[in-house]
């Protein structure tokens, strides 16, 4: 029987015989001294690209394209494409892909947000050249084929379809978007059963769209636990068939500002009860539509609770006490030139009714400055770790740091973003809360509507 080792090692020179012509692109781990927030970048052949050498056998690499929902030119296209990464393509069938991957052991994981799509590779370091190289070969020699749309691509779509109508958070939490933008950040995450996704999504029209979306003004790669200069010449060398521009018989993407509108929306189920309230809330601190004060104000509001066998500081989690049924949480969706500042109540009717006046109670309290300077000094501690814990987090930070480089050129500062935190005040948090409660806020609510409140009768303008 061939010994494990002896078989990788032959797989390995296999899969990337580039090895063999380079230098040897081995690196001893890290020093612990780089293992800091900060991402080194660089640019190759008009690609913008990242790396952070922390100390590990391991790397995670992914490429961020500026392709969510908000920019798909038709409904279904932010899926379709992330739903055909990894499939054949003019060099490798999705078998061999697959077959590869499993050899070195690695994982493959494409995902959309609202925003981007990213998809990316989990694997051992010395892979490096190797997983560069596969990237590189979905953007640009994917084949969209079209008995993979049909009988793979659509059918994955479809089934998403009919898990969301059973799902009445996901529900209130796209309705709460689509009231609040309308379109682009309104656009659902994932295409709704009611849209006829059949009518627009074609194997040649997506394929058009991918040289649109991988375009190299429109992706950045980052990588964790990769060397900057290895990172950076795999790049130069796999990444030669990417399109300079996007293709110009083709609708462009849409990168207007986003506008916030606010509103309601009910919608009757039987399977759950959510209610949202939603105002305009801050931007990514990757780009200039930060606003601190909103996340210390999330941070305040609260509702969850972190801490075991506590209630948790939140004035939500205080005020919303009696409301056993009633899960309360608050959050800040953050985008590049906008957010939403969400509250969300799930679980028995009744108890989100009276959860919705406590919600809006708070909020004026907050305004009115009924608030003690305790309450704000531990908002400020939570908001601080719950930004450098999403920085840190490898996951979060490839697509946060991917999505700074296509919209500004620049990684994330989180040691500017802490200090931004800390010096929130007081006067500031107020503030925040007034203003929020004098514009239009944003409602949905999913359930049993005879008992959910309407916006005006908690005290809300939309």
């Amino acid at each position: 029987m061939v010994p494990r080792a002896s078989f990788a090692r032959a797989a390995r020179r296999t899969l990337h015989p580039q090895c063999s012509r380079t230098p040897n692109t081995r690196r001893t781990l890290a020093s612990a001294t780089s293992a800091g927030y900060s991402y080194e970048t660089g640019e190759v052949n008009g690609i913008k690209f990242a790396s952070r050498d922390i100390p590990g056998p391991t790397t995670q690499l992914a490429l961020v394209a500026r392709a969510g929902t908000r920019f798909q030119v038709y409904p279904g296209f932010a899926e379709g494409l992330e739903k055909f990464a990894f499939k054949s393509t003019h060099k490798r069938s999705s078998l061999r892909i697959t077959r590869e991957a499993e050899l070195l052991g690695a994982e493959l994981f494409a995902y959309h947000s609202r925003e981007n799509l990213v998809i990316g590779a989990k694997f051992l370091r010395e892979d490096l050249p190797y997983f560069t190289e596969l990237l590189g070969e979905v953007i640009s020699k994917t084949r969209f084929t079209r008995h993979e749309l049909h009988e793979e691509v659509i059918r994955v779509i479809k089934l998403n379809q009919k898990s969301i109508l059973a799902n009445t958070d996901q529900m209130a939490l796209n309705s709460a978007h689509a009231v609040a933008f309308h379109r682009g950040l309104g656009t659902a995450l994932h295409p709704t059963s009611s849209v006829p996704i059949t009518k627009y999504l074609h194997e040649q029209e997506l394929e058009t769209f991918s040289q649109a979306a991988y375009a190299k003004p429109n992706f950045a790669i980052v990588a964790n636990g990769a060397s900057h200069d290895d990172l950076g010449r795999w790049i130069g060398e796999f990444y030669n068939d990417s399109p300079a521009t996007p293709p110009k018989d083709f609708p462009a993407i849409e990168t207007k500002p986003s506008k916030y509108y606010g509103g309601e929306e009910r919608i009757a189920h039987d399977g759950g009860n959510n209610m949202i309230i939603a105002f305009p809330g801050s931007g990514a601190y990757t780009g200039r539509h930060y606003k601190p004060e909103i996340a210390v104000l999330s941070s305040l509001l609260g509702g969850q609770s972190y801490i075991k066998w506590s209630p948790g500081f939140s004035l939500l989690a205080r005020a919303c006490a009696a409301q056993t049924q009633a899960h309360v949480s608050t959050r800040n969706i953050s985008y590049s030139d906008a957010g939403l500042l969400t509250i969300s109540m799930e679980g028995k009717a009744s108890h989100i009714r009276e959860a919705s006046h406590a919600v809006v109670d708070i909020l004026k309290a907050i305004s009115g400055g009924d608030i003690e300077k305790d309450d704000i000094q531990k908002a400020i501690a939570k908001a601080k770790f719950r930004t450098l814990e999403a920085g840190q987090n490898i996951g979060t930070g490839l697509e946060l740091t991917g999505a700074g480089l296509v919209q500004s050129g620049k990684p994330s500062n989180l040691d500017g973003i802490a200090e931004a935190i800390e010096g929130v005040t007081e006067d500031a948090v107020k503030k925040a809360a007034k203003t929020l409660l004098e514009g239009k806020a944003t409602v949905s609510t999913v359930g049993d509507l005879f008992v959910l409140p309407f916006a005006e009768e908690i005290g809300l303008h939309v």
